[in-house]
């Protein structure tokens, strides 16, 4: 192998260990959520959508939940609970009035990305289901994760832990 051949190969070789390791070429590392480790996803902007949402006051966001393949099978065949496998996106914006067109919302400043993670060994403790809150890329503290799975249990015990219904 030619001298620059093998400074390819290498910087290659390093670069995918690196990311299979969490740990960025500038030095950072992903940011996991406290309590249940969750990370955000590679790529889950380009999930498929699963519904919309407007949530009123005092958050008064804009919504919209994704799912990941397994998500999006699952609901689709009405599967529950979720298999594990199952990632939900949860992606949030200040509601704003449109200025084009008055009785419509655009979003406005993003606010949140939440996560879902289902793996019902890693998180048998939750239901199956690890949780993770982000603002501006960075996991919320301690106390936000804690909110999590007492809210989700109180409200929809009965639908494997989670909120979102499919919009055909």
């Amino acid at each position: 192998m030619k001298p620059m051949q093998l400074v390819l190969f290498l910087t290659a070789a390093v670069s995918m260990a690196l990311a299979a390791t969490g740990i960025a070429m500038d030095g950072s590392r992903d940011k996991a959520a406290p309590i249940y480790g969750v990370t955000i996803p590679e790529g889950y902007r380009h999930w498929e959508m699963i519904a919309p949402a407007q949530e009123a006051a005092p958050l008064d966001e804009l919504r919209v939940v994704l799912g990941n393949a397994v998500a999006m099978k699952a609901y689709r065949e009405g599967t529950l609970p979720f298999p594990d496998g199952t990632v939900l996106a949860k992606l949030a914006w200040k509601h704003v009035p449109s200025s084009e067109f008055g009785p419509a919302s655009i979003p406005g400043v993003a606010t949140t990305v939440q996560f879902m993670v289902k793996d019902s060994r890693k998180y048998a403790a939750s239901g199956g289901w690890g949780f993770g809150r982000f603002i501006n890329g960075k996991p919320t503290d301690e106390a936000q994760h804690q909110t999590c799975l007492a809210c989700h249990q109180a409200q929809v015990k009965n639908h494997d832990l989670v909120f979102t219904r499919y919009a055909k």
